[in-house]
């Protein structure tokens, strides 16, 4: 239904009811709009403002309706709108109108983990997307994916950079004391790799790893999930057969330049930094096991939620819209440079603008092309929710029965994600899960349980 009609057609009546017919007054009307408007998903709430806001000024302007559709008449619609747009901030009156309440808080700390999968985060502080969005954060580098955890279940960070799992894990109290945490956005997918030392480039079966030490970020990570899966697939036990232990991604190269480690399973920019030091090489991009996995998240608490709706609001839209920015490849290079400094990755310009573009050196004498090393689609799709918990029980961190499909939709915000996406000029899908491919095995997250009973290698 047509909720307002055009206030610059001079056959609109303005002065009796309300333009659609269906209430006994123009406030009514109004009234009755934005309430359906706040509470719809879908629709394009900018439009139907900009028309309640437009109407208005024209009831002010021309009190009589006959000299309002006179005048109309004699210009032409897009004459007046021009002319009454030069006089009154037509575009702050509607996003004023629109906006649900005062942001209740301006001055917010998010923490970062300095590695590609936050560029939407990091990038919005250099490129201006917070301040656009009438915040003023200060986006805090940070040493290690526990200390994130921490700080902002201490309410030092007010949102922060987490991985993917982490919400999940914090919400359901594995490795922490248990608080609802939400995931308003991905920040990336894909945008992962297995780096192995140089002394090691003549073994590339999987088979021949056993006794191998390797480095993940973080317990609760993909990148301990995909490794894991990875080494099973080829028939090793990764709790028996290899040793598996959390490396903070920044020291990630030196461990392997020290000979601490065999390789890692890690995030960017550490596989293309240890192939520019010349301490390793890629053995295969995650997007091979799995394409369009997720990896990093933009979450925060339920209690800040709660708290300032209408400031975690914008601050969710400033990172899907700095996402948005950062999915187009024509900015690829823009991004790099920004990031790029030693208060954000601390990484060569020339290292970003491989992993970003696509375009890179494998470490062992190719030039290698592939757009999708890294994506950016901010959409928490809630099957990807349901897949790690089944990696959760695979491997013993979670006991007992799961609520999947229950834990899936508390944490994972896919609603409030896709209505953000349209307004930053997205377009999210329409349904919140969907069946995807890991290693050649398709996952229906409607049956999560068939899918763990498949692994002969697991812990439950």
């Amino acid at each position: 239904m047509s909720m307002f009609r055009n206030p610059f057609d001079p056959s609109a009546s303005l002065a009796k009811g309300c333009s659609c017919g269906a209430h006994d007054s123009q406030a009514a009307h109004e009234r009755s709009f934005k309430a359906e408007a706040v509470d719809s998903a879908g629709a394009s709430d900018e439009a139907h403002y900009e028309r309640i806001v437009q109407s208005a000024v024209l009831r002010a302007m021309f009190p009589v309706d006959a000299q309002r559709r006179a005048f109309l008449g004699a210009v032409g619609w897009s004459t007046a709108a021009a002319a009454i747009s030069s006089m009154f901030p037509m575009g702050l009156a509607t996003e004023a109108f629109a906006q649900s309440g005062p942001i209740e808080k301006k001055a917010l700390k998010v923490g970062f983990i300095p590695i590609t999968c936050a560029t939407p985060i990091i990038m919005a502080d250099p490129l201006g997307f917070y301040k656009k969005h009438g915040l003023d954060v200060e986006v805090v580098k940070t040493a290690g994916w526990a200390v994130i955890r921490d700080k902002t279940l201490n309410k030092e960070y007010d949102d922060a950079h987490m991985l993917a799992p982490m919400p999940l894990a914090i919400t359901m109290g594995i490795g922490s004391n248990p608080v609802p945490f939400a995931m308003g956005a991905i920040e990336n997918v894909n945008g992962q790799a297995i780096t192995l030392a140089m002394k090691h480039k003549d073994k590339r079966d999987p088979k021949d790893w056993k006794g191998f030490k390797f480095g993940v970020p973080f317990d609760y990570s993909m990148h301990n999930y995909l490794l894991r899966y990875y080494l099973a697939e080829a028939g090793l036990d990764p709790d028996k057969d290899v040793q598996i232990r959390s490396v903070p991604p920044a020291e990630m190269v030196a461990n392997l330049r020290a000979d601490n480690i065999d390789g890692f399973l890690g995030p960017d920019p550490f596989n293309q930094r240890a192939v520019y030091d010349g301490v390793g090489f890629l053995h295969v991009l995650t997007k091979e096991l799995w394409d369009g996995h997720p990896c990093c998240a933009f979450a925060a608490s339920r209690e800040f939620i709660s708290t300032n709706p209408n400031t975690y609001a914008a601050l969710l839209k400033a990172v899907i819209d700095a996402t948005a920015y950062a999915a187009k490849a024509e900015n690829r290079k823009q991004i790099a440079e920004a990031i790029a400094p030693a208060n954000y990755l601390n990484q060569p310009q020339v290292v970003l603008e491989q992993i970003l573009t696509g375009t890179y050196a494998d470490g062992l004498g190719n030039v290698k092309k592939d757009p999708n090393r890294i994506q950016f689609d901010p959409f928490p799709w809630q099957s990807f929710a349901v897949w790690i918990l089944t990696q959760m029980k695979r491997w013993g961190q979670i006991k007992g029965d799961v609520d999947y499909q229950g834990v899936a939709q508390q944490v994972y915000l896919a609603t409030d994600a896709a209505k953000l996406m349209k307004e930053v000029g997205l377009a999210p899908p329409a349904a919140t899960t969907k069946t995807f491919v890991v290693m050649g095995k398709t996952f229906d997250p409607a049956k999560p349980e068939a899918y763990l009973d498949g692994f002969a290698i697991k812990r439950t």
